[in-house]
């Protein structure tokens, strides 16, 4: 799966979505998606949370290990899933779509993400 070139990645394999309205859609990449393995548990931030760059903010549980979900962005969590928290399963099989994770209200710059390029060079090693 490619990765779309309309988002932004952060090292920790996270994407970002950017809205017209300063509120950015987080998810997994595809890559960390496959690299988890079947994920069967997740735990997001909650709404009204407020989360920072590079910190984490949730876990996402696999039948090979447990992750840190990391925030690629700072700011106010508006939503979060529901849908994947029910069946986690839809991270792996739609990472960029129906598995998303939070949004997020961004306050400051968007900080240190990469193109869909560069993330696709990155995640190769």
């Amino acid at each position: 799966m490619s990765n779309p070139e309309n988002l932004r990645y952060s090292k920790e394999h996270e994407w970002v979505a950017a809205g017209d309205d300063g509120v950015a859609t987080v998810g997994i990449t595809a890559h960390a998606a496959d690299a988890l393995g079947d994920v069967v548990f997740v735990q997001l931030p909650e709404v009204g949370d407020t989360v920072t760059a590079g910190e984490p903010c949730g876990e996402l549980e696999s039948t090979k290990s447990v992750s840190d979900l990391y925030a690629p962005v700072s700011g106010e969590v508006t939503a979060a899933n529901e849908a994947v928290v029910s069946d986690p399963a839809l991270v792996n099989s739609g990472p960029f779509d129906d598995g998303w994770l939070f949004k997020v209200r961004v306050a400051g710059e968007a900080g240190d993400l990469m193109s869909a390029d560069e993330y696709t060079a990155f995640a190769a090693g």
